[in-house]
Parts: C-alpha cells; structure tokens; sequence
C-alpha cells in the first residue's frame, strides 16, 4: 500500500508525512512508527554513543564489514502496517541491502541478519515493544545492551511474533553471538559496557 493510499479524505497528512514532518523540525530526533504510532527519542547521550562505538568493534574486527555491512541508524520497514518502521542503533546487514529499499530510507527486514539497541530514554520500547515487532519482521537476532540493569541481552528464533531463547549476559560475563550473522564474534559484556561505568 501506498503512503497516498493511507491518506484520509480530509486532506490530513499520512503517517509518513507527519513522521517526516516531525523530523524536519526536531533536528536530531530519531522518528519511528511502531504499531501505527509515531514515536520520537531525543538525541542520545555520549556514553550511549561511546557503547555503540564498543560493540562496533568487534564486529568490525570480526571482518563483518567486509562480507556483510553493520551500519548505524537505517530503517527497517516493519510489516506490522502500512507505515511502520523502526531505526535501531545498529544493524547487520546483507553486502546488497541497498537493493532491498521500500520506503522513508527503510530496508525490507529480509537483509537484516542483526539489530542492536543501546538503551538510552527509550528504555521501555527497547526491551518490551521492539522485541515483538523485531521478531514480527524475522529478525534473526535482537541485542539490547541494557544500560539501567547493565546486563546484554541476546534474543533469537523469531517465530509467531516472539523470540523463544533469550540469553542474558551479566558483567563478567562474555559470549558468542550467533555466526548466522556471517561470522564468529565474542563480545564481553564489561567491554560494551564500559562506557556506562
């Protein structure tokens, strides 16, 4: 469905427009449109970049650049409605994902072989809706590094709109993230979450 189709007959703007109206006028912003509403996240604080910066590491070093691309904040079109899509932190996605273009700079969910979330004020959707809806879309693995319980979170086999394993990792801790991503990566869960400390 088209964007123009949603649009009532009262000349309201759809979704999609007030989404991007929104995040013209609240520069740095992140807009999403989870379940049909918009939600709006204030920029992130420097440690919540700083422990984005640490979990890129890895992947990075793992060679996951080369093979595949892990990018930052792209669109995942989501197929919960006709406008949804999410922006997480950071992605691991097919070499050709930019074939793979809907709409709003969202990217169909097929190419996303990872999503990871930094929690920052936007706590509650990060662990409670975005689990649902990620795994609504087939993501194969969902990472949430939990800053307010300081704890990483690994959520896999998306099946009927729910993760059924979750694999929580405390300080001290350190784990292997699936290789279905495209390659064998071990994080630590002090390392990621150095900044916080």
């Amino acid at each position: 469905m088209s964007a123009a189709a949603v649009e009532d007959s009262f000349g309201q703007p759809t979704l999609l427009e007030a989404a991007e109206l929104i995040a013209s006028r609240l520069t740095g912003h992140r807009v999403e449109i989870i379940g049909g509403q918009i939600t709006v996240t204030p920029p992130a604080d420097g440690p919540h970049g700083e422990v984005l910066t640490d979990l890129m590491v890895p992947l990075l070093a793992a060679g996951l650049h080369r093979t595949c691309r892990v990018v930052q904040a792209i669109g995942l079109w989501l197929p919960g409605g006709p406008s949804d899509y999410a922006v997480p932190d950071l992605s691991v996605v097919d070499a050709d994902y930019r074939d793979h273009l809907i709409e709003r700079n969202s990217y169909d969910p097929a190419v996303f072989r990872l999503v990871a979330e930094v929690t920052s004020s936007n706590y509650m959707a990060d662990v409670t809706i975005k689990p649902m809806v990620y795994a609504d879309a087939g993501i194969p693995v969902y990472l949430i590094v939990d800053r307010r319980n300081l704890k990483v979170m690994v959520l896999t086999d998306p099946q009927n709109g729910e993760y059924r394993v979750h694999a929580v990792h405390h300080p001290g801790q350190s784990f292997a993230l699936p290789e279905s991503i495209g390659a064998a990566v071990t994080l630590s869960v002090d390392e990621v979450l150095a900044a916080k400390k």
